[in-house]
């Protein structure tokens, strides 16, 4: 359904309502001048200009640019001066780098306008064609999830832009280029699904968000990882987070998600629970994470510390996100992972997290993923607990890497991968408070190495092996305990001694229950 006409019809005043019904609209005063929301099945008005255009169903009637080959753009519309260009967008698919789904605002031409682009590097761009390559103006943190639906807005009045993702301000600039002209979609060398376009004369509220406050002494950043995440390697000495940089605090979805995915280090403190959408949101390269007080963490979406997924890259690449600390937080109803380290992500340390409720894994860690610590977490009410390495077929990425420690977490009666392992070595387990995991407790594969001691296992059938399933691994298990009906390790071949790596300390298994009870979790640093 659309209308460019500003008299409607009974017809198109209803359309606009049901719009309205889902999208924010700048302004209760604002003049609709433009909207489609496909659902008459065509995309009659629209003029395109490269790519594949349909109209598809997407939940609802919507619009789609499949192609990732080419530079697509749809116009529509008439020539307006100040306007407020609106959309759904889902990105799908980007052909490299430098590539966004994007609103276009006075568009003179299918090579002349102004666009707000979701990027393949998980940022919003402001930019303007002026008949050659695309011209940034401004850029911003925006929690681009391929797969998820965005609404963006971009704002055209006067010389003024304003750049909107998910009714948060994250762009702006000024630029005298075009002064009228369409409204329109595209995918620059990437598909996209858009629907509910609208066009208004209004833009959004100029008020500046209000800033939370840290309680003093509540967001503390001290303390540094024992294990791989210490280690100097891959050009990083050791993993210290967002150190040097500034320290915000969040309490709403949108100032966490343009938090963590702002380049430079930064220290986040989030305030109390903050409930995301849906997927998976990148973290960038040198952040803390860290909860304030022991009630604050994320619900409804997961935390993503890597590059997209790519197997033909088989080495660490110099863009890989490292040194990344998610400490103190709770997790609850993701829709995919809690926690996803991929892609030669390196320098990681997630601590004294309380996880639980998920959907696929608590924490996985995969694709080449090297020198990571996971240290007093708590994971409980959850089957899939923490995944080292995803396929029995990715030795290409793998072998040689998955170098993590895991040391005083409390697996909770969660029953598999605690953890699953492919290829890693060493992989190091100490000290760690198994109870009653029904499957397995350190499963050991596709020729892994994992050193397994001064662990406890309480009601733990099969505490540790080599011979899950697939291709066999090796495991060295020693210094452990095992009570209350615990099987013995089913365990065999020799594993590299994560001592040649850092130092350590082991403590008597038996007193590691207690400490583990009492120091795992949140509110506990």
């Amino acid at each position: 359904m659309r209308s460019n006409n500003p008299l409607y019809s009974a017809c198109a005043a209803l359309g606009a309502a049901i719009v309205a019904a889902f999208l924010v609209i700048p302004s209760a005063s604002a003049a609709t001048l433009f909207n489609d929301d496909f659902e008459d099945g065509n995309a009659t008005g629209w003029a395109r200009s490269g790519g594949s255009w349909s109209v598809v169903t997407d939940g609802s009637p919507a619009y789609r640019q499949s192609g990732t080959s080419s530079d697509a753009r749809a116009l529509a519309g008439g020539g307006w001066g100040d306007q407020a260009v609106q959309a759904r967008v889902k990105p799908i698919a980007f052909n490299g780098s430098g590539r966004y789904v994007a609103v276009l605002a006075r568009a003179q031409s299918s090579s002349n306008y102004y666009f707000l682009g979701l990027s393949n590097a998980g940022t919003a761009i402001l930019g303007k064609r002026t008949g050659g390559a695309p011209i940034t103006l401004a850029t911003g943190a925006a929690g681009v999830t391929p797969g998820a639906w965005h609404t963006v807005r971009l704002e055209a009045f006067g010389t003024t832009l304003r750049g909107f993702v998910n009714n948060v301000q994250v762009v702006s600039a000024t630029d005298s280029s075009f002064s009228s002209g369409r409204a329109g979609l595209a995918g620059y060398y990437a598909s996209a699904t858009f629907d509910d376009v609208l066009v208004t004369d209004i833009g959004g509220p100029t008020d500046p968000p209000t800033t939370p406050t840290i309680p003093p002494g509540s967001c503390r950043t001290s303390g540094s990882p024992i294990g791989f995440a210490s280690v100097n390697a891959w050009g990083q000495n050791g993993t210290t987070g967002g150190a040097g940089g500034p320290t915000v605090a969040v309490d709403t979805a949108a100032e966490f998600l343009s938090a963590i995915g702002q380049q430079g280090p930064l220290t986040v403190c989030v305030l109390g629970t903050i409930t995301l959408p849906a997927g998976m949101h990148n973290v960038a390269s040198d952040k803390t994470i860290l909860g304030v007080g022991s009630t604050s963490g994320i619900t409804g979406g997961g935390l993503n510390i890597g590059l997209p997924p790519d197997d033909s890259v088989t080495s660490p690449p110099a863009d890989a996100v490292h040194n990344v600390i998610i400490r103190n937080l709770s997790f609850r109803g993701a829709t995919d992972d809690s926690i996803n380290v991929q892609m030669f992500s390196h320098h990681i340390w997630i601590d004294h997290n309380d996880l639980a409720d998920g959907y696929d894994g608590l924490i996985d860690i995969k694709r080449g993923s090297s020198y990571v610590t996971v240290s007093w977490n708590h994971t409980h009410d959850h089957t899939k607990n923490m995944l080292l390495g995803h396929d029995d077929s990715n030795a290409a990425q793998d072998v040689g890497r998955l170098k993590v420690t895991y040391h005083n977490n409390w697996f909770d009666r969660t029953p598999q991968r605690n953890p699953r392992v492919r290829f890693g070595e060493p992989v190091h387990v100490f000290n760690n408070y198994y109870l009653y995991n029904t499957d397995t407790g350190v499963a050991c594969q596709a020729n892994a190495g994992c050193l397994v001691e001064g662990n406890y296992f309480e009601r733990v059938e099969e505490p540790v092996t080599n011979s899950y399933a697939g291709p066999g691994g090796r495991c060295v298990a020693r210094n452990n305990a095992f009570v209350d009906e615990s099987g013995a390790p089913d365990c065999s071949g020799t594993v590299q001694e994560a001592s040649a790596y850092y130092s350590y300390t082991v403590a008597d298994p038996n007193s590691v229950k207690a400490a583990v009870m009492a120091g795992a979790g949140v509110g506990k640093i």
